[in-house]
This record gives C-alpha cells, structure tokens and sequence, in this order.
C-alpha cells in the first residue's frame, strides 16, 4: 500500500521561510512526478510545484523565484523550500505522487494528508 506522508510546515511572519518535506513508500513501479498542492480555505486546490523523475521543475506564476523544488529518486523524497512567504500562501499544503501502475504507461495518484503553512504577523 502506498503511504505518502508530508513533515514540516507550522507558522511563520511575511518574508520567512519553510522547508515541507514528503516521504513516499510502499510503491512496486517507479514514480513519474512528485510535488505539492495547496488549497486555502474556501478554495479549490491549486499547484505549487512539481517535479518529474527526469528534474523537469514546474511551478505555479505566484511562487516563481521564491520556492524551490527538489527531488531524491533513490529515497523517493520531495522537498519544497519556500522563501520570501507572503500571507497569500497560507493554505494546507499537499504532497502529491504520480506513479506508475505497471499496466502499459497508466499512472495513480496519491496524496498526503496536509500540512498547514500559515503566515501572519
């Protein structure tokens, strides 16, 4: 069974910085991409950044040059360093998992149960 399981996030003032990190186990094929989601309250959940196996990067407009995402394929691990947070990111972050299903190209995905990043003052 596969476990997705996210650390780090809690609180922080305007212009601090967060490290989320993500675990994925339990999966028999390989992972395509990983990243994170976030979804604020009232709202639907967004992108932040992904990560494919191969390090293609993308990311949403609102976190270009502040967040950075990166990936260890060996240990199945993904790691969002956020920087220069703004009020505007507090939402609960997600920690998302493409991975192949061994039939043909099909892929799953997976996700973790949250973490809250609040900014405020």
């Amino acid at each position: 069974q596969v476990q997705v399981v996210e650390s780090g996030g809690g609180e922080v003032q305007p212009g601090g910085a967060l490290r989320l990190s993500c675990a994925v186990s339990g999966n028999r094929f390989s992972i395509y991409a990983m990243g994170w989601y976030r979804q604020a309250p009232g709202k639907q959940r967004d992108l932040v950044a992904t990560i494919t196996s191969a390090g293609k990067t993308t990311y949403a407009d609102s976190v270009k040059g502040r967040f950075a995402v990166t990936r260890d394929n060996a240990k199945n691990t993904v790691t969002l360093e956020m920087n220069s947070l703004k009020p505007e990111d507090t939402a609960v972050y997600f920690c998302h998992a493409n991975i192949y299903t061994g039939v043909l190209t099909f892929r799953a995905d997976f996700w973790g149960q949250g973490t809250q990043v609040t900014v405020s003052s």
